[in-house]
């Protein structure tokens, strides 16, 4: 695995793509290496409401120092992606649009980083595509029902008169609460990345609330399990310690199925977002980041050596 330094340039180079008539948005990091090709590339899978442009200065960190290739792409419906068609919305197809990206930049396999809602995309694209995927890190992710059970006194409060709107209201003081941690350190950078896709995610609102609806009634917790214990793909789980969107007890829940320990990092729900040397660093020099990359490497070679064969 290849590291170009902290001191090389790289830049996110935008793409676009029709699949059955829809554009789909990306950007790739320009850091190829012609004389290396077992190169490892990634995909980074943003969040709801969110956009691949919002993780382009995580991405550029990835590949300045790990060098690898990572792709960014606004999932369908969001960050100026056109939208799935109505009555065709869910994982698998938004996974499905994932692998014809692939195809189309004749890439395979690659790590899959996903954050939130791209987590449950991330497990998706794993049980569809195993042998295109070197691994899995999964990022504070809504693929386990656990999230949807709000406590706190919030719920508390209100569900005794709006047993209905209970729920809801504490996910969106969740957000609330998630924002002040996206503004620490850097924060005209994080304001400046977060700007477009948000822009373009408000003029699309409508079009993304069937997402938003499917994202209510997902529960991957047995594809989780056929992962680890048939495809034996590796999952490397992150989480914010302050996280409340995505709570504590939905990361224990994603431990139990995955049978990983989640590893607890600082900040809320969205920290590679306010701080995107994170990932970076958490798999350049901390133990069980180092190991996940060891045990993608291999994989890799598991898999060169059963295509050749």
């Amino acid at each position: 695995m290849s590291n170009n330094g902290p001191s090389s340039r790289v830049e996110m180079t935008p793409g676009s793509i029709r699949i059955d008539g829809r554009i789909l948005r990306f950007a790739v990091s320009n850091n190829e290496s012609p004389g290396e090709s077992e190169q490892t590339w990634a995909i980074n899978l943003h969040g709801f409401f969110a956009g691949g442009g919002m993780y382009w200065r995580e991405s550029q960190e990835l590949a300045s120092r790990l060098g690898w290739r990572v792709i960014n792409p606004s999932l369908p419906g969001f960050g100026g992606s056109d939208p799935l068609p109505w009555g065709s919305i869910g994982l698998d197809e938004i996974a499905s649009d994932i692998g014809q990206l692939l195809d189309h930049l004749t890439v395979s396999p690659v790590v899959v980083l996903g954050h939130s809602m791209g987590g449950a995309v991330a497990i998706a694209f794993g049980r569809m595509f195993a042998n295109r995927t070197l691994g899995i890190i999964y990022r504070d992710g809504a693929a386990t029902p656990g999230w949807r059970n709000r406590r706190g006194w919030i719920p508390a409060l209100i569900a005794p008169v709006m047993p209905d709107l209970a729920a809801p209201i504490d996910l969106l003081a969740a957000v609330a609460l998630d924002v002040p941690d996206l503004l620490l350190g850097r924060s005209g950078s994080t304001i400046w990345s977060l700007v477009p896709d948000v822009r373009k995610n408000i003029r699309t609102l409508g079009r993304t609330i069937p997402v938003g609806s499917l994202l209510m009634t997902i529960d991957q917790r047995e594809q989780i399990r056929e992962l680890v214990a048939r495809e034996r793909i590796p999952i490397l789980a992150e989480w914010g310690c302050f996280d409340r969107v995505a709570h504590r007890a939905t990361a224990l829940e994603f431990q139990e199925y995955a049978k990983t320990p989640v590893r607890w990092v600082p900040g809320g729900h969205s920290w590679m977002l306010a701080r995107p040397r994170s990932q970076a660093d958490l798999l350049c020099h901390i133990q069980w980041g180092r190991e996940f990359v060891r045990q993608i490497t291999s994989r890799a070679v598991q898999l060169r050596s059963s295509s050749v064969a």
